[in-house]
Protein backbone atom coordinates (compact mmCIF):
# COMPACT_ATOMS: atom_id res chain seq x y z
CA UNK A 1 0.00 0.00 0.00
CA UNK A 2 2.94 2.66 0.72
CA UNK A 3 4.32 1.56 -2.62
CA UNK A 4 1.06 2.63 -4.45
CA UNK A 5 1.00 5.80 -2.76
CA UNK A 6 4.70 6.69 -3.37
CA UNK A 7 4.10 5.91 -7.22
CA UNK A 8 1.56 8.02 -7.10
CA UNK A 9 3.11 11.11 -5.94
CA UNK A 10 5.99 10.45 -8.47
CA UNK A 11 3.56 10.01 -10.97
CA UNK A 12 2.33 13.40 -9.93
CA UNK A 13 5.37 15.00 -9.84
CA UNK A 14 6.62 13.83 -13.18
CA UNK A 15 3.34 15.15 -14.63
CA UNK A 16 3.41 18.45 -13.36
CA UNK A 17 7.33 18.57 -14.49
CA UNK A 18 7.12 17.31 -17.93
CA UNK A 19 5.95 20.55 -19.73
CA UNK A 20 8.19 22.32 -17.91
CA UNK A 21 10.59 20.11 -18.73
CA UNK A 22 10.05 20.41 -22.71
CA UNK A 23 9.30 23.96 -22.64
CA UNK A 24 12.85 24.26 -20.77
CA UNK A 25 14.76 21.88 -23.71
CA UNK A 26 12.73 24.01 -26.47
CA UNK A 27 14.06 27.17 -24.66
CA UNK A 28 17.43 26.30 -24.42
CA UNK A 29 18.03 24.80 -28.01
CA UNK A 30 16.86 28.33 -29.01
CA UNK A 31 19.00 29.78 -26.89
CA UNK A 32 22.27 27.66 -28.01
CA UNK A 33 21.28 27.36 -31.52
CA UNK A 34 20.46 30.79 -32.93
CA UNK A 35 17.87 30.56 -35.70
CA UNK A 36 19.71 33.07 -37.66
CA UNK A 37 22.88 31.07 -37.07
CA UNK A 38 21.47 27.38 -38.04
CA UNK A 39 19.54 26.31 -40.88
CA UNK A 40 17.36 23.11 -39.17
CA UNK A 41 15.04 25.24 -37.96
CA UNK A 42 12.06 24.84 -40.66
CA UNK A 43 11.21 27.74 -43.13
CA UNK A 44 7.88 29.51 -44.14
CA UNK A 45 6.12 27.86 -47.05
CA UNK A 46 4.22 31.42 -47.87
CA UNK A 47 7.96 33.48 -47.54
CA UNK A 48 9.64 30.36 -49.94
CA UNK A 49 7.08 30.61 -52.45
CA UNK A 50 5.59 34.04 -52.69
CA UNK A 51 8.53 36.47 -50.91
CA UNK A 52 5.79 37.48 -48.41
CA UNK A 53 5.97 37.72 -44.75
CA UNK A 54 3.10 35.91 -43.30
CA UNK A 55 1.74 36.97 -39.82
CA UNK A 56 4.20 34.55 -38.19
CA UNK A 57 7.67 35.32 -40.50
CA UNK A 58 10.39 35.83 -37.84
CA UNK A 59 8.63 34.59 -34.52
CA UNK A 60 11.73 32.10 -33.73
CA UNK A 61 13.90 34.74 -34.61
CA UNK A 62 12.13 36.93 -32.19
CA UNK A 63 11.82 34.05 -29.50
CA UNK A 64 15.34 33.75 -29.61
CA UNK A 65 15.99 37.66 -29.07
CA UNK A 66 13.62 37.74 -26.05
CA UNK A 67 15.51 34.80 -24.66
CA UNK A 68 18.63 37.14 -25.14
CA UNK A 69 16.72 39.60 -23.42
CA UNK A 70 17.04 41.98 -26.70
CA UNK A 71 13.51 43.18 -26.85
CA UNK A 72 13.61 45.96 -29.81
CA UNK A 73 14.94 43.08 -32.06
CA UNK A 74 12.44 40.97 -31.34
CA UNK A 75 9.79 43.95 -31.56
CA UNK A 76 11.82 44.18 -35.05
CA UNK A 77 11.39 40.64 -36.08
CA UNK A 78 8.13 40.59 -35.54
CA UNK A 79 5.80 42.83 -33.21
CA UNK A 80 2.41 40.78 -33.36
CA UNK A 81 4.06 37.47 -31.45
CA UNK A 82 6.44 39.57 -29.29
CA UNK A 83 3.21 41.34 -27.65
CA UNK A 84 1.10 38.53 -28.02
CA UNK A 85 3.47 36.35 -26.00
CA UNK A 86 1.99 37.49 -22.62
CA UNK A 87 -1.48 36.12 -23.81
CA UNK A 88 -0.17 33.17 -24.88
CA UNK A 89 1.82 32.72 -21.49
CA UNK A 90 -1.46 33.24 -19.39
CA UNK A 91 -3.31 30.78 -21.71
CA UNK A 92 -0.15 28.30 -21.89
CA UNK A 93 -0.57 28.74 -17.58
CA UNK A 94 -4.15 28.30 -17.59
CA UNK A 95 -4.29 24.85 -19.60
CA UNK A 96 -0.71 23.75 -17.26
CA UNK A 97 -2.58 24.35 -14.40
CA UNK A 98 -5.83 22.91 -15.48
CA UNK A 99 -3.45 19.46 -16.79
CA UNK A 100 -1.65 19.39 -12.67
CA UNK A 101 -5.08 20.06 -11.21
CA UNK A 102 -6.42 17.20 -13.51
CA UNK A 103 -9.22 19.15 -14.28
CA UNK A 104 -11.80 19.05 -17.03
CA UNK A 105 -10.39 20.02 -20.22
CA UNK A 106 -13.14 23.10 -21.36
CA UNK A 107 -11.80 25.59 -23.66
CA UNK A 108 -11.99 29.20 -22.73
CA UNK A 109 -14.81 31.05 -23.92
CA UNK A 110 -13.79 33.21 -27.25
CA UNK A 111 -16.37 35.70 -28.67
CA UNK A 112 -17.16 35.72 -32.27
CA UNK A 113 -16.26 39.30 -32.24
CA UNK A 114 -12.68 38.94 -30.59
CA UNK A 115 -12.02 36.34 -33.13
CA UNK A 116 -12.92 38.88 -35.91
CA UNK A 117 -11.08 41.59 -33.90
CA UNK A 118 -7.86 38.83 -34.08
CA UNK A 119 -7.74 37.98 -37.46
CA UNK A 120 -7.78 41.92 -38.16
CA UNK A 121 -5.08 42.53 -36.60
CA UNK A 122 -2.98 39.83 -38.22
CA UNK A 123 -4.55 40.69 -41.12
CA UNK A 124 -3.29 44.36 -41.24
CA UNK A 125 -0.15 43.32 -39.27
CA UNK A 126 0.65 41.49 -42.32
CA UNK A 127 -0.33 44.32 -44.88
CA UNK A 128 1.78 46.76 -42.80
CA UNK A 129 5.32 44.62 -42.93
CA UNK A 130 5.11 43.86 -46.48
CA UNK A 131 4.90 46.96 -47.40
CA UNK A 132 7.92 48.99 -48.70
CA UNK A 133 7.42 51.65 -45.85
CA UNK A 134 9.87 48.89 -43.49
CA UNK A 135 8.28 49.72 -40.55
CA UNK A 136 7.80 46.28 -39.59
CA UNK A 137 10.72 43.53 -41.18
Amino acid sequence: MIWLIRGDRVAAIVRAAAPLVILGAFAEILHRFPPAQNNFYPRCPIYEAFHLKCPGCGATRALAALLRGRFGEAMHLNALVTLLLPVAAAYGFYWYVRFVRRGVYRGLVVSQEAVYVALAAASIFTVLRNLPLQLFQ
